[in-house]
């Protein structure tokens, strides 16, 4: 019998990527011995209201040269590619059916997202697909993230698992304004990202 698999799902607008994706990224795959993590640009996010998206493409590209020194990090256009809103169910159950019965499936996310988890679409499918792991940083308040953890456990038996990643203040909206001001930028991304924004006069 081959072993099951254990894949990582990296979900995000990554408007721009920055080192404190990938820092989760990797913290992810080693803690849970993921086989791989593969980062998934947000479509048409539902949840994205007070400033326009940059482009899918845009987004991918940046995703794709951010990931590309790590061989066990890979870059899927399912979101991107599909019509419509973008909904993690929908994502879940197509990397369901793709990737067959033989891979566990590990969402990765910010513990935040776990505080407002039962607003999501079709939530119970999608715990049903997955794993969750909810990423904190140092100094994050625990005892909330634990009591909803416990909650969802004893309410309806999904598993939802903390994970401590190393305390990196970086956010996409910082990157942005920093870029618009005229900041720099520099080790809050990969050079490559970087030089990439630059060219194609992202953010200004």
């Amino acid at each position: 019998m081959s072993k099951i698999k254990k894949v990582g799902i990296m979900g995000g607008t990554f408007d721009p990527i920055h080192f404190g994706h990938l820092v989760t990224a990797e913290a992810a795959r080693t803690q849970f011995q993921l086989d791989k993590v593969i980062f998934t640009p947000t479509g048409k996010p539902p949840h994205k209201k007070g400033y326009s998206v940059t482009p899918a493409e845009h987004r991918y590209l940046m995703t794709m040269l951010a990931i590309n020194d790590n061989p066990f990090f890979e870059i899927s256009r399912m979101e991107i590619d599909r019509p419509g809103l973008t909904y993690t169910v929908d994502t879940l159950e197509s990397f369901y059916k793709e990737l067959g019965e033989d891979v566990k499936l590990f969402f990765i996310s910010g513990a935040d997202a776990v505080l407002d988890i039962l607003t999501w679409k079709d939530v119970d499918r999608v715990l049903s697909y997955c794993t969750f792991i909810a990423a904190t940083r140092p100094g994050y308040p625990m005892d909330k993230l634990n009591e909803k953890i416990s909650e969802l456990k004893r309410m309806y038996g999904w598993e939802v698992y903390p994970m401590k990643v190393t305390g990196m203040d970086i956010s996409s909206t910082d990157i942005r304004r920093r870029v618009r001001e005229g900041l720099s930028v520099r080790y809050l991304l990969p050079k490559s990202v970087e030089t990439y924004i630059q060219k194609n006069n992202l953010y200004r």
